[in-house]
């Protein structure tokens, strides 16, 4: 399983920017999509997940700005990210986790998102 992950980059706070993460499989595989980050000299935290039943969750700090959507047909997680503010920055990353018959965890390489003016 691979985990593309694109769509990083410089913006200005208040900006906005998408992050798509496309897999090598069938997304409907995965019971769990989400998104992490990890700033500098920080540990890396959960931003977003979506089931395959299309349930979200957020971490406090991005609710309201940021939204987590799967699309099946195009195989392909998105991190839609609007009013970004500096403390945004960090790389991000595209997780994928299938709950049974085992939990396994896929990851894909980290995208970095600037927020700087």
């Amino acid at each position: 399983v691979q985990l593309q992950a694109s769509g990083g980059g410089l913006v200005q706070p208040g900006g906005s920017l998408r992050l798509s993460c496309a897999t090598s499989g069938s997304i409907s595989s995965f019971d769990i999509m989400g998104w992490f980050r990890q700033a500098p000299g920080k540990q890396r935290e959960l931003v977003a997940g979506v089931t395959s039943g299309g349930i979200t969750n957020y971490v406090d700090s991005i609710k309201g700005r940021f939204t987590v959507s799967r699309d099946n047909a195009k195989n392909t997680v998105y991190l839609q990210m609007n009013s970004l503010k500096p403390e945004d920055t960090a790389v991000y990353y595209c997780t994928a986790k299938v709950l049974k018959p085992v939990v396994r965890n896929y990851w894909g390489q980290g995208t970095q998102v600037t927020v700087s003016s």
